[in-house]
């Protein structure tokens, strides 16, 4: 029950977190690219719809080409989840808590100290919950990341819980 890590306190509905199955999950991002990318994202969103156009304007006159390389794609991916450095972002689990509309605040309780910061600022955190492929064991199980990358090389660790205050 050790990287169990529940959110109470003002929320409608008391929420636990299990990040050993986040690895499955499809909305993990990579931290090694989440930070740079999510500044380069916004500016490159108008050059990635010209491209979306223009591979479907491809399609309709050649018809679907499937790459040989399909089989080596599917094998990096593996790859990828086995040596990854993912993080999860915590905002669809505060918006499934439903916090009161008092709450402001959300305290990050760790093993040593408790960390209060603004609640908007919580809903664009991400969570770290892997590294080089392994879980987080000796100070996770997860890591906490400001959502603008402030503490990228320094985050908050050994979480036990959440309360949203």
């Amino acid at each position: 029950m050790e990287n169990i890590i529940p959110i109470t306190g003002k929320v409608r509905f008391s929420i636990t977190l299990d990040p050993g199955v986040w690895i499955f999950d499809d909305r993990k991002v990579d931290l090694l690219t989440y930070f740079s990318e999510a500044k380069q994202e916004k500016q490159n969103e108008e050059e990635e719809i010209k491209k979306i156009s223009a591979y479907w304007d491809r399609e309709i006159q050649e018809g679907a080409v499937f790459p040989p390389t399909l089989k080596t794609e599917k094998t990096y991916e593996k790859e990828k989840v086995i040596n990854g450095t993912f993080g999860m972002r915590l905002e669809p689990f505060l918006r499934n808590a439903e916090p009161l509309a008092d709450a402001t605040t959300l305290t990050i309780v760790t093993e040593h100290k408790e960390i209060q910061i603004p609640l908007e600022l919580a809903y664009e955190a991400v969570l770290g919950f892997s590294k080089n492929g392994k879980p987080l064991k000796e100070d996770g199980p997860v890591h906490f990341y400001f959502g603008d990358g402030s503490n990228q090389h320094e985050p908050i660790t050994h979480i036990r819980k959440f309360i949203v205050s």
